[in-house]
This record gives C-alpha cells, sequence and structure tokens, in this order.
C-alpha cells in the first residue's frame, strides 16, 4: 500500500468518525429534555414505598379516601354535593339559590314535608336545557334555606334555574322546561308554587348574559421551547417545583388553592398523546399552555401576579419564551398593561356582588 493510499484511508477514518461524533452529538441535543436524576430517583423511592404499603397507584382519587397531606387537582362541580369526609370550603356555603342569578319559584306548604319526600321528588335531571335547576328547602329547626336532607323536615321550598352562564341566557324553551320540573315536583310534596312572568325573567337574562359576556376572562399564556425539545417527565418536574400537581386528565397539571373543592388558581397543559405515548421519556413537547380562569379565582390569591411569575421561571429554568396564542413575545410593558386590565376587571365584578371567585361568580362563569 502506497503511502497516499494510506493517508487516504487515515483521512477517511478521521471524517467518518468526525461525522458519526457530529450526528451524536446533535442527536443528544434535540433529543427531549430529561427530568433530573437525583429527583426521579426519589419518584422511585416514593413509589415502591407505597408498593410495599399494598396501595395500588390509581388516576381516579376517592375524595373519601383523601388525607390532608394527599396533593391532587381540586374536584369542583357546582351541581355536586361536596363528598362526605371532605371539608366544604370555608366562607359562603357553596351554590344556595339567589336572585342576583336565578328564577325562583317560591312552592309554599300546607303543612310541613320530609326531606326523604322532596328527595324522592327530585327531577332525575337537575337542567333545564344548559340551565342548572337547584331546589333548597326551609328547615324547620334552623330557619336556613339548604337542600333536602333525609331525616329533616320542611316548612317551604323554592325552585330555581340559573338565569344564565357561559352556555347563553336562560331562553323561552328553557324557562318552560324549568316550569314542567319545578311543578312536578311542587305537586309531589303537595305544595303550591308561584312563578315569576316569564318575559320580564327571560330580559332579565339577556342583561345578566350581556354583562357576563363582557366581562368574562379566560388567559393564556404559551411557553415555547427555544432549542432542545421537553419530555413529558421534564416539564411536570419543573412544573411540580412551583407547587402544580398532576391533574385528572393526562397532560394537565393545575396549581390548586389552599381550600378543597374550589377550582385552580392555575392551570398547565400540553399534548396529551405526549403524556400517554408507549414511552414518554421519547415524546417531543415544544410548548406548553399556562391558563387563568379569572372570574372562578378569588382575587386575593394574586393569580396573575402567581401565572406571570411561574411563566417567567418555567422559561427560564426550561430554556424557553413565554408568548400568546399567536407567537409573539409577551414582554414585561404587555404584562403590565394585562394587570392594570384585571385590577379593573375585579372592581367592576365586585361592585356588581359577582366578586371573582365567590360562589355566584363561579356559577354564572362557567
Amino acid at each position: 500500500m502506497s503511502n497516499l493510499t494510506l493517508a487516504l484511508s487515515i483521512l477517511g477514518g478521521l471524517v467518518l468518525a468526525a461525522v458519526v461524533g457530529y450526528e451524536a452529538l446533535m442527536s443528544r441535543r434535540n433529543a427531549p429534555r430529561q427530568p433530573d436524576a437525583v429527583d426521579t430517583a426519589l419518584a422511585d423511592v416514593e413509589r415502591s414505598m407505597s408498593s410495599d404499603d399494598g396501595v395500588e397507584p390509581r388516576l381516579h382519587v376517592d375524595p373519601n379516601q383523601l388525607s390532608a397531606h394527599d396533593r391532587h387537582e381540586p374536584l369542583f362541580d357546582p351541581d355536586l354535593p361536596a363528598p362526605s369526609g371532605v371539608p366544604v370550603a370555608t366562607g359562603e356555603r357553596r351554590g344556595g339559590l339567589d336572585p342576583l342569578i336565578d328564577v325562583i319559584a317560591p312552592v309554599s306548604l300546607d303543612g310541613l314535608a320530609s326531606g326523604d319526600a322532596a328527595i324522592a321528588a327530585m327531577p332525575p335531571t337537575r337542567r333545564a336545557g344548559s340551565k342548572p335547576v337547584a331546589i333548597e328547602g326551609l328547615n324547620e329547626h334552623t330557619g336556613q334555606w339548604e337542600p333536602p336532607v333525609a331525616g329533616q323536615r320542611y316548612s317551604a321550598f323554592q325552585v330555581g334555574v340559573q338565569l344564565a352562564n357561559r352556555t347563553g341566557a336562560l331562553n323561552e324553551i328553557e324557562y318552560s322546561e324549568f316550569v314542567v320540573k319545578a311543578q312536578a315536583f311542587a305537586d309531589a310534596v303537595n305544595g303550591s308554587p308561584e312563578f315569576p312572568e316569564m318575559l320580564d325573567e327571560v330580559a332579565r337574562a339577556r342583561e345578566l348574559d350581556q354583562f357576563a359576556s363582557a366581562h368574562d376572562a379566560q388567559l393564556g399564556f404559551v411557553l415555547r421551547a427555544l432549542h432542545a425539545a421537553w419530555s413529558p417527565g421534564y416539564v411536570q418536574q419543573n412544573a411540580a417545583r412551583l407547587g402544580f400537581v398532576a391533574g385528572i386528565i393526562p397532560g394537565r397539571m393545575v396549581l390548586p388553592t389552599g381550600e378543597v373543592g374550589l377550582p385552580p388558581i392555575l392551570g398547565l397543559a400540553f399534548d396529551t398523546q405526549a403524556a400517554l405515548a408507549d414511552d414518554p421519556a421519547q415524546s417531543a413537547i415544544r410548548e406548553l399552555s399556562l391558563s387563568l380562569d379569572v372570574p372562578q379565582v378569588d382575587r386575593a390569591e394574586e393569580p396573575f401576579r402567581r401565572m406571570r411569575e411561574a411563566a417567567a421561571t418555567l422559561a427560564r429554568e426550561m430554556d424557553g419564551v413565554v408568548t400568546d396564542s399567536d407567537g409573539q413575545l409577551l414582554r414585561d410593558e404587555t404584562m403590565d398593561v394585562i394587570g392594570n386590565d384585571l385590577e379593573q376587571l375585579y372592581d367592576t365584578l365586585d361592585a356588581r356582588d359577582l366578586a371573582a371567585g365567590s360562589p355566584l361568580a363561579r356559577r354564572l362563569f362557567s
């Protein structure tokens, strides 16, 4: 072999090695970022301890089996009572018919009616179209309006339907369906209902819906990867450091409030398919969203400040940028304007007795 052939062979080998090395480097650089090994090891230990205790991991958590230290996505449904064993949020009682956002039909009784009879007379579906229907009784002993309870006795009832929600205003067809359900309940408990004038209530519903539509706000930030993509575990690890916990839906995390049963302060979401992949570590996520449902969260929680700080922290730690849904960068000046607009919105809701995070606001903006 001549010196030239040998030199060319060596040069070819060096070029091949350089190409392989470069591709390996680019592969590592473009691979989805993975969670830190230390935190992953701790999570493995916790899972192992759970297995040793004979507790099978599960996605859906039974609220009756939660301890004070369990962290989970808050379970919130204004149409359902709080499950037994879970403390109801402090402050104003959840739900409760209110003439501000409900049509209320009083049901007078000749005597007393039992809670058992009232429960048996409840309509099978407590909705009129898309509007919730609720029934309350005046407790003989406490003098308080409450959903009928077995073993209690009531001197009167009231049936209500919500004037508006995010599906729109109560219309004539829904009002008629409400009347049918309320009349059937009244007949079953030997009561006499008194219905407000339909046209007046429908007009009131439209006015309330116009106000709600003009003062509804659901904010969203998008966090986009600048260079390497993220794995689901990497996103979850960084979000968990800020207090986010896993949601019920794969690819969703929430920042919960300090009270059980209330909506979360913030939501974080990424591609569900990436979370459900056979090997999530190989799933590449290039963007995630942070969301705030303004009327659902108490102003005292400072949700926008926390949303802004969470977005900035995640962008810094995960090598990303914060944008709007159109990909435009959200700079500090823009954030300040949004914050000032929100303060004005809060003031307007307060003046209308629909303070953000209150039971009435959560019902109206749902």
